[in-house]
């Protein structure tokens, strides 16, 4: 599998957690379709996978 850095693996754990979020914080104020609420839950968890697979925050030696 390919490798990304680390400064993109930590963007997409922040642009993953900020979807959840945003999400749910729109969701409590705003009334959100159900499509909506998981498209974005669904795009959050996606790039916190993306990072988790594809990155190695690990120092090789």
């Amino acid at each position: 599998m390919k490798k990304i850095s680390k400064r993109k693996i930590l963007i997409l754990i922040a642009l993953g957690m900020f979807a959840i979020a945003a999400s749910q914080v729109f969701s409590h104020y705003i009334s959100l379709s159900d499509l909506v609420q998981g498209l974005c839950t669904g795009t959050g968890i996606g790039l916190l996978l993306t990072a988790l697979v594809f990155g190695n925050l690990k120092t090789e030696h």
